[in-house]
């Protein structure tokens, strides 16, 4: 013989039953949601990192831009001689951006040497290229325009001399800069808005103003 269940019983069942359903179905509705907004979420991100390097690409470009500008403008005032230019290579790995700065020279026949290391020329080059990277650093972290040199420049000798005492200054004019150079060379003391002499006079340091 078979017994029926009591109906209520089933009822509680198929209650239960049916209010586990609609709380699976509210879940998965609010998983739904979290997905669509966590996708747009995605969206968003992919387009703002898009946009970051973006902006990354351009500054450093410009800046790079800057940087051959300025390194080759300075090469070829001071040494007239010679056909010498620098050119900046970037590369990005893992996300890091590299800038290697290359100096080419091109000789007479037309053929061009190359140099990474920047001293391949002679120290003269490595001097100047330095100095000038120094002042692209003070530029470009809006540090005070003052450079400070003391006695840096024994590498540039003969012609070369007048040539870098005349560049700094035009540098220092065009980029509303300060540069106060300690020297023995006459040439460069030439060069400069205002020159001191250092003199010592009864145990003291005196400074005389000669131009």
């Amino acid at each position: 013989m078979n017994v029926i269940p009591p109906i209520d019983g089933l009822r509680d069942k198929v209650s239960r039953a049916v209010g586990r359903r609609e709380a699976v179905e509210f879940d998965l509705q609010d998983t739904q949601k979290r997905i669509k907004l966590l996708e747009r979420e995605e969206i968003l991100l992919d387009l703002t990192a898009a946009y970051i390097r973006k902006l990354i690409d351009e500054e450093v470009t410009v800046g790079v831009q800057a940087v051959e500008r300025l390194l080759t403008e300075g090469l070829q005032a001071v040494f007239t001689d010679q056909d010498l230019r620098v050119r900046a290579d970037v590369d990005v790995q893992r996300g890091k951006v590299a800038v290697n700065l290359v100096t080419i020279q091109k000789q007479p026949d037309g053929t061009e040497i190359e140099c990474s290391g920047m001293d391949m020329f002679g120290g003269a080059v490595l001097t100047l290229e330095s100095i000038l990277l120094r002042v692209i650093i003070i530029l470009r972290r809006a540090l005070r325009p003052i450079l400070l040199l003391d006695e840096s420049l024994p590498a540039i000798d003969g012609p070369y001399v007048s040539n870098m005492g005349n560049f700094l200054r035009t540098l220092c004019a065009r980029l509303g800069m300060d540069i106060l150079l300690v020297t023995f060379s006459p040439a460069l003391v030439e060069s400069a808005d205002t020159a001191y002499r250092i003199k010592k006079s009864n145990g003291s340091i005196q400074f005389e103003e000669t131009r």
